[in-house]
């Protein structure tokens, strides 16, 4: 693909929430994932004792300076990231349904808090970042709900932080949520938004 008819703006992610979201508000892009290690890069900041807005926007530079050093001269590459803070633990994504059951007992009846951050690179150089928080009060639900949900939502839920879908299923769980509702898909969009039109990509 040449520069003349590249997209506007380089997704650095395989998420497909993300593209959805990004693509819905109008934005034209293309979607290259990261070629790097998330869960060993996440670990080395918790290990760090980095907070969890800091974390999820270091994670998010790390996708985008990859993306950004092969992508042709002048793109704009845009990256995303998500924590979870429960009680000062970090909750990634499950590996199985046998850990999403686990992360799932331990959210359960408390509320958590979802960072979630963006950066925007460019020629390898972070241009702009944002973060939003949001904080989601779970109910205690039975047991046997539980198995319900997770039968019903299946696999999917292993691509979602906490193991669950607030657009679907997972809105069952919840009892009330604070802050932005895009933030809680993952990405600080209306932000985002007023940056790509300080950068003329989107109409003023």
């Amino acid at each position: 693909m040449s520069a003349a008819n590249s997209p506007p703006v380089i997704l650095a992610s395989g998420s497909i929430t993300r593209a959805a979201l990004l693509r819905a508000a109008g934005i034209e892009l293309a979607v290259q994932p990261p070629l790097v290690d998330e869960v060993a890069a996440r670990e080395a900041l918790a290990e760090e004792g980095a907070n969890a807005r800091d974390a999820a926007t270091a994670l998010a530079e790390l996708k985008a300076a990859q993306v950004s050093r092969t992508a042709l001269g002048g793109s704009l590459v845009l990256a995303a990231d998500q924590i979870l803070d429960v009680g000062g633990s970090w909750i990634g994504k499950a590996s199985d349904r046998f850990e999403a059951r686990q992360h799932l007992q331990l959210l359960r009846g408390r509320a958590h808090q979802l960072w979630s951050a963006a950066v925007l690179y460019r020629d390898g150089t972070r241009i702009w970042h944002a973060a939003e928080v949001a904080t989601l009060h779970m109910r205690a639900f039975s047991n046997e709900w539980l198995e319900t949900y997770l039968e019903a939502a299946g696999d999917a839920i292993l691509q979602s932080v906490g193991c669950y879908q607030i657009e679907g299923l997972g809105s069952q769980m919840m009892t009330r949520m604070e802050g932005s509702y895009f933030a809680i898909l993952g990405l600080p969009l209306l932000p985002l938004l007023q940056a790509l039109r300080d950068h003329d990509i989107l109409g003023r």
